[in-house]
């Protein structure tokens, strides 16, 4: 039993930087469980143990305790309770994003249908006659196609 102890108090900094390997590694096959935290602050606790070999194996648990609390404690504030601005991006209704916007007609709207450019492709458009050249701005959009008016000069 002694023996034992010794010998974890020894090798310390590699239990520590172990475990928290293994709760990285765990981490990436359980995405989005706090074992990244865990983890991060056992790989800390390593590090200490490593650089400071005469402290005492259970006085790593402490610092474990306090680092992991202080690394759920950030994490929770600075990345899970700001909501990303891609949850709001309109990902899957892109065509919402461009309401209010203003392009350019690159094939002429006759008979209420032409293109407009956005960005680097070509969105079908509809609404009054323009002609190519002209600027047209989004008032709606039906499905994919972009409903559009003309721009006052």
């Amino acid at each position: 039993m002694e023996d034992t102890l010794v010998w974890m108090t020894e090798n310390a900094h590699w239990l520590w930087l172990s475990g928290g390997l293994v709760l990285l590694s765990g981490e990436m096959i359980l995405p989005g469980a706090y074992l990244l935290w865990i983890g991060l602050a056992a790989t800390a606790t390593g590090g200490f143990a490593w650089l400071a070999p005469g402290w005492e194996f259970a006085g790593h648990g402490l610092i474990f305790a306090v680092l992991a609390t202080i690394s759920i404690y950030v994490g929770n504030r600075f990345f899970y309770r700001n909501p990303s601005i891609l949850a709001d991006s309109l990902v899957n209704d892109r065509g919402q994003s461009f309401i209010g916007q203003q392009f350019l007609v690159v094939e002429t709207i006759k008979n209420g249908r032409g293109h407009v450019q956005v960005g680097d492709s070509r969105w079908m458009a509809q609404g009054p006659d323009m002609p190519k050249g002209a600027m047209a701005k989004v008032s709606s959009v039906d499905g994919t196609v972009l409903v559009v008016e003309a721009v006052g000069d």
